[in-house]
């Protein structure tokens, strides 16, 4: 059984104007096949027109492409037991 990946590199507050796109990057401590799941509230994003989820190395990235007023609250990255919120 793998050891469990934690969050190294926290969300950070994106602030971005309507039409823009918003830039999320959470880093574990390790590369994992662990469920790593991204939420706006408490809405799971799926990969689409609108989000852009990017798994590269230990880097996990969402980009929320042209946001609107609707898409503004807090952004989750969950692994395991971990969490980090911007």
């Amino acid at each position: 059984k793998e050891p469990a990946a934690t969050i190294v590199e926290k969300l950070k507050d994106v602030t971005s104007y309507e039409g823009e796109d918003a830039v999320f990057e959470c880093r574990l401590s390790r590369e994992t096949t662990q469920d790593a799941q991204w939420f706006l509230g408490d809405v799971p994003l799926q990969s689409n027109e609108m989000n852009e989820i990017r798994v590269q190395g230990t880097c996990h990235t969402l980009i929320l492409r042209k946001v609107t007023l609707e898409d503004c609250g807090s952004i989750s990255f969950k692994v395991g037991q971990h969490t980090s919120t911007a």
